[in-house]
């Protein structure tokens, strides 16, 4: 009886997951908007890339919600801006914080997903917290394989040679070093390493697409090309017509992740599952570029877009991003519409019948868009804040409004229409149009809450704090202590 309720019940599961599409979420780190062959680039060579986009839809105003790693991937997982939970800094590789984390009253993708009868997997780079309860295996997904902090070497001899002498060391603070000579993980154990960090992790990606028939989700966060600066020697060999070294071995670092998408996407292929397969790629934020107290970090192209990561304008946020769906997408193409990484929750959770419950999600269904069922901006106005507003844009389709977070803190105001490179500032010449925006922005804001972490070169330099402080009291104690007198 038990196991003809057990086939019954498998039954149902599996008829309530038919037809449903895949979802396959490939971010790359630190990737100038330049730097691929469907924006542009002519001396960097993404052959996989550039047929994902050929036969898929390139969005040409597509941005993520900050200009920095943690708090994009932040916005990106929760399908929320990370302003309305205070997350808006890097987190610190710390797994004895049980308060260092995306938080808990946030509902990740997976999450939503699995109760759908989704299989969930992560593989690449976390960075949303160490400590337990924000463990991916703790967040929704079923499979993990990378690492939690926010970077890490990509040979595996860094790792074996460099961890024994962090630990041998004793040094409590290695985590300054951002888990970058831990092993990686899989699940919650030690996972294998042994061959050049971007194929571990394709490798392992296109073992988990190919798994099973139940409809799956997988979030592919690569670590390329973010620095350190490593890789194949003889990947390196094929730039050799760019001169500047550094640049040099990133673009090698792009041509090893655009090798290791093809290995997904072969994957796919061979199960029956390309067609039916929503491929989201993006990067988390715009390329490195020369900014105050990092002037050697120039091996990016965000061109034709001004500044870089970090910065409000658009080389900052605006990214390489385009979706792969045969299945769904009437006519592949370009899209002008502005298009946001809150986008990818919202989709997946509409297509896929996900839980809707706990905190509405901000982002726009692109579905209808994708089958020309819609037309036109899916966003009428795009918002970002950097830790308390310190700095911040608001973009609609016709005007950009923001504040620089280096070189200064004036308010500067584009034509996105006429001037979409930012090249001329016209705030002083439409201050209608700078009062329509501002009004745009406090009013989105209101919603948001304060930053609740420190940035991590703060939370480090304030747990050393601690950790002395500690000290100091533990040997006054001690010292008090009176000695103790044997007869």
């Amino acid at each position: 009886m038990k196991r003809i309720v057990g086939l019954f019940v498998l039954g149902v599961a599996m008829a309530s997951t038919a037809g449903k599409p895949n979802f396959l979420v490939i971010v790359a780190d630190d990737l100038g908007y330049a730097d691929v062959g469907f924006t542009g680039s002519k001396e960097i060579f993404t052959p996989q890339l550039d047929a994902l986009a050929k036969n898929g839809m390139v969005f040409r105003n597509g941005y993520v919600t900050h200009p920095y790693c943690g708090p994009s991937r932040a916005g990106l997982m929760a399908g929320r801006y990370q302003a309305r939970f205070g997350l808006e800094i890097n987190l610190t590789y710390s797994p004895f914080d049980l308060h260092s984390g995306f938080p808990l009253t946030e509902m990740t993708i997976a999450e939503r997903l699995r109760p759908a009868g989704y299989r969930t997997g992560i593989v690449g780079k976390w960075h949303l917290g160490a400590a337990e309860p924000f463990h991916p295996n703790n967040r929704g997904f079923d499979h993990f394989y990378g690492f939690l902090s926010g970077g890490h070497d990509y040979f595996p001899d860094s790792v074996t040679t460099a961890f024994p002498l962090l630990l041998s060391n004793g040094n409590p603070h290695y985590s300054a070093n951002e888990g970058c000579y831990l092993p990686l993980q899989r699940n919650k154990n030690a996972g294998e390493f042994n061959e050049y960090l971007t194929t571990a992790l394709s490798r392992d990606a296109a073992e988990f697409v190919q798994q099973g028939d139940q409809p799956f989700f997988l979030y592919l966060a690569y670590n390329a090309p973010h620095a350190p600066l490593q890789a194949p020697r003889e990947t390196i060999g094929k730039y050799s017509h760019i001169q500047d070294p550094r640049r040099r071995t990133y673009a090698a670092m792009i041509d090893e992740m655009d090798r290791g998408i093809g290995m997904v996407v072969d994957a796919l292929r061979r199960s029956g599952k390309l067609d039916n397969t929503l491929i989201f790629f993006l990067s988390d934020n715009g390329g490195v570029t020369s900014k105050p107290g990092h002037d050697d970090e120039n091996w990016a192209d965000n061109g034709p877009f001004r500044k870089g990561k970090g910065s409000m304008l658009e080389g900052g946020s605006h990214v390489p991003f385009m979706i792969h769906w045969p299945e769904g997408i009437r006519k592949p193409g370009v899209f002008d519409g502005l298009v946001s990484s809150l986008d990818i929750a919202a989709t997946a959770v509409a297509l896929g019948g996900g839980d809707t419950s706990g905190h509405a999600l901000e982002g726009v269904d692109l579905a209808p868009y994708l089958a020309g069922a819609k037309e036109g901006s899916p966003h009428d106005v795009l918002f970002w804040r950097v830790q308390d507003g310190s700095a911040w844009a608001v973009r609609t389709p016709q005007a950009k409004y923001l504040t620089e977070n280096w070189g200064g803190g004036k308010a500067q105001l584009y034509d996105m229409v006429n001037d979409p490179y930012e090249s001329t500032d016209i705030v002083d010449r439409a201050p209608e149009k700078r009062a329509e925006l501002a009004k745009l922005w406090n009013a989105w804001n209101a919603g948001n809450t304060a930053n609740v972490f420190l940035q991590a070169g703060d939370y480090q330099k304030k747990r050393l704090e601690m950790y002395d402080e500690l000290y100091r009291q533990l040997k006054e104690a001690a010292e008090r202590r009176a000695p103790v007198v044997v007869d």
